[in-house]
């Protein structure tokens, strides 16, 4: 969590983990926010439909009062629901999961399916590997977006929205994934360096145009250490940091001008007021109710 801070992240997401509680207590303690992500499934079936909820119902009950937690995630990239553009019962399984856990939850934004396929969400999450800098710019420009991304893009070859609004906060949930390990040999990424100086330069220039596009209310890069034959993160697997740490924060975080915490300032309103006329907590809710 420290080296996380340490590289300029404000926050993490759990890929595909319910984490043990004393993470969550490190995270409420030192700051750091944290995106929960249920486990998937394998296949669509009765029994994946029964064990899956009712774990993460247990899961929102037994995690809600950590503040470090500040969205919910119960589906990821389609997985477990494999056929969603084509599957009624497969789109009403995420809508219901998506009015289960705000019923559960008010408080907090819920992202249904995170990556693409998206059928009921507060925050539009996009996973988007492409490595060229200009590409990632031109698609997620201010024009684009309204003109194009929902209707011809295709990131990871899947569309974005299925069903739904199209004005919900866009993130950049997934993307970078750019591998560099010594031995090239055996190790996998998106992309890959051949040196630790080409990684820097190839994390620099991303992470440039993703942080300064005005699009993207916020952004979590792929990934945060090497692991297995994963060799896509930003440190070793025993967490040393692939070039200076104090480098890596300033590329993450970039130079905090007085336009940079203005848009910064924007963007928090504009997710605050939606989670306002999204999230009011109604009287009534029986998480306000004394108990006796």
């Amino acid at each position: 969590m420290e080296l996380a801070k340490a590289m300029g992240f404000n926050g993490v997401r759990k890929h595909q983990k319910i984490e043990d509680p004393r993470f969550l207590y490190w995270a409420d303690s030192l700051g750091l926010l944290v995106w929960e992500e249920m486990p998937s499934a394998y296949r669509f079936t009765q029994d994946s439909i029964e064990r899956l909820t009712r774990e993460w119902i247990a899961a929102i009950e037994r995690d809600a009062s950590h503040p470090c937690i500040i969205a919910w995630v119960p589906f990821n990239e389609s997985w477990g629901v494999p056929d969603l553009p084509d599957s009624p019962s497969q789109r009403h399984y995420v809508q219901a999961l998506y009015h289960l856990t705000k019923t559960l939850d008010p408080t907090r934004p819920v992202i249904g399916n995170d990556g693409w396929e998206s059928v009921a969400t507060d925050i539009i999450g996009i996973h988007d590997y492409d490595d060229d800098p200009a590409r990632i710019a031109n698609r997620y420009g201010l024009d684009e977006v309204q003109r194009s991304l929902f209707k011809r893009e295709r990131p990871g070859g899947r569309i974005l929205m299925l069903e739904g609004q199209q004005d919900q906060p866009i993130m950049l949930t997934e993307f970078g994934g750019i591998a560099y390990s010594p031995d090239a040999h055996g190790t996998w990424g998106y992309t890959r360096s051949e040196s630790a100086a080409q990684f820097a330069e190839k994390y620099t220039n991303l992470l440039n145009v993703v942080r300064n596009l005005p699009s993207l209310a916020g952004f979590c890069y792929t990934q945060f250490t090497d692991t297995y034959q994963e060799a896509n993160g930003l440190l070793y697997a025993d967490r040393t940091p692939k070039f200076p740490i104090e480098d890596i924060a300033l590329a993450t975080r970039g130079p905090r001008s007085a336009r940079d915490r203005q848009v910064e300032w924007a963007w928090r309103e504009r997710i605050m007021n939606f989670q306002r006329h999204q999230y009011l907590v109604p009287a009534e809710d029986y998480r306000t109710q004394d108990r006796h």
